[in-house]
């Protein structure tokens, strides 16, 4: 049985039938049945190739001419280009043409097809190269090119990751600039608008990439994850020692799902120096939170760490208990900042203090020193964000958000799943901060729509209008 694979080209010249394959085909076995994987990659290999010199010829023909005068223009000679696409690469001709002397030119040759192939690369070549390689190894996602695609030359890792360097640089050069205030207008604008949409709840937290130059250090990588009542979740991130728009990213996020400045909106964050004045002045109806998970993380700790105390101190009349009561005033501390009392929090907190400093001058328990640095430490993570602590047993029982543990889901599906530890993969800031912009969009489901605005005709063909046509 044979099986014969024609392109018909039908054009103002006429109609033009090319034999592109014939499949000899017998059925004996199940493996048989239908084309195999080299069989279609040869097909699509030779299909491309005719159906970009048709068009190549077509587009090189209206070009022969000035435009102006219509009078033929004068060759002086031709190069070879490449293009690469998902279904081959492809070596065209470029043919260099003398301008025509009826207008003035700024150079005196051009090429045509240059003009056309601004770029070495298909879109769509470019747009699976990135989408891939935001979801798994460069290596893996060069290998994967290759295993189901008629690329005919060997797709290296490094090309795969230059071409997505290179998509998401474009992307951030679209992004405006930077700007100390995103909020627009006055509170008269801001009641006159519609009636806002949901709130948003918005978690910020952050992650450690291992470093590239120094294998032993790290840098650190923020996530987050904006969540509206209504409508899908949208995540984003990016490394604060490289960029240099962090408040930019997270407005253009929150602006994606429709964020008006009336809207209400709250930030929950760990506090860290890093994140605590990233959404300042984003929107006029914001409130900033600190996230009760990471209060009550650094008290348990303090907690686990009170336990290794001695029990009692002191002899005869000035015995006395230590541990029970640091354990008690910590509980204490965690009942007062649970119900937004700071003020009693920071009391009871120099009160252990000094018990913690006196009891290291008598003695050099290494325990009692731990703890009583662990509790300045956490003293002076309270006082600085104390005006980010709300009534969380208040907001609690109002069915409201507290915590960003549904942040931690994000880092792990942003930054653990991709900048594999287990694997001991190491990155530059740059390079992490770049995959990052990608793998959010990707996450998202905003990179086929980023590219459509780059190529307005790009993926513009429905899979119907593909049924109707054949």
């Amino acid at each position: 049985m044979k099986f014969k694979v024609q392109l018909i080209t039908q054009s103002e010249s006429g109609e033009e039938i090319q034999e592109i394959a014939c499949l000899n085909r017998e059925i004996e076995r199940l493996e048989d049945l239908g084309i195999t994987l080299a069989e279609a990659k040869a097909l699509l290999t030779t299909l491309q190739k005719k159906v970009v010199e048709q068009q190549i010829a077509t587009y090189l023909a209206s070009r022969q001419c000035c435009p102006q005068c219509a009078q033929v223009l004068r060759h002086k000679g031709q190069h070879h280009v490449v293009f690469r696409t998902l279904f081959g690469s492809l070596g065209l001709s470029s043919p260099r043409l003398f301008r025509c002397d009826c207008q003035p030119h700024e150079t005196r040759t051009f090429s045509p097809l240059a003009e056309l192939l601004y770029e070495s690369c298909s879109p769509e070549r470019l747009y699976l190269e990135t989408k891939w390689a935001s979801l798994i190894s460069f290596e893996l996602a060069a290998q994967l090119l290759e295993e189901v695609l008629p690329i005919a030359t060997h797709v290296h890792a490094t090309s795969v990751r230059n071409h997505l360097q290179r998509v998401a640089r474009r992307a951030e050069a679209a992004l405006g600039d930077e700007q100390f205030s995103f909020i627009e207008g006055c509170p008269r604008e801001w009641a006159a608008l519609p009636r806002p949409p949901a709130p948003l709840t918005v978690g910020i937290d952050g992650g450690y990439v291992r470093q590239w130059d120094d294998k032993k250090a790290h840098f650190e990588v923020i996530v987050g994850k904006s969540i509206p009542e209504e409508g899908a979740a949208k995540c984003f991130g990016f490394v604060p020692s490289y960029d240099d728009k962090p408040k930019r990213h997270l407005f253009e996020v929150l602006k994606r799902q429709g964020m008006q400045m009336n809207q209400q909106i709250t930030f929950l964050s760990d506090g860290g120096e890093t994140v605590r004045d990233l959404p300042l002045y984003l929107n006029p109806e914001a409130e900033h939170l600190l996230d009760w998970f990471h209060v009550t993380m650094r008290l348990t700790v303090l907690h686990q760490t009170a336990k290794g105390l001695p029990m009692k101190v002191g002899e005869g009349e000035e015995e006395h208990e230590r541990r029970e009561d640091v354990l008690k005033s910590l509980e204490s501390i965690k009942g007062y900042l649970w119900h937004g009392n700071v003020f009693q929090a920071l009391q009871h907190l120099e009160s252990v203090e000094m018990d913690l400093d006196s009891a290291t001058s008598e003695n050099r328990d290494q325990t009692t020193h731990k703890l009583l640095k662990a509790v300045e430490e956490f003293h002076t993570y309270i006082e600085n964000n104390q005006s980010f602590i709300p009534n969380y047993g208040e907001r609690y029982r109002q069915g409201e958000r507290i915590s960003t543990g549904f942040v931690e889901s994000t880092v792990n599906s942003v930054v653990a799943k991709r900048f594999s530890k287990r694997q001991q993969m190491q990155w530059s800031p740059e390079g992490a901060h770049l995959l990052l912009q990608m793998r959010t969009k990707v996450l998202n489901g905003e990179l086929e729509q980023t590219f459509r605005e780059w190529y307005p005709g790009f993926r513009n063909i429905s899979a119907e209008d593909i049924k109707q046509a054949a």
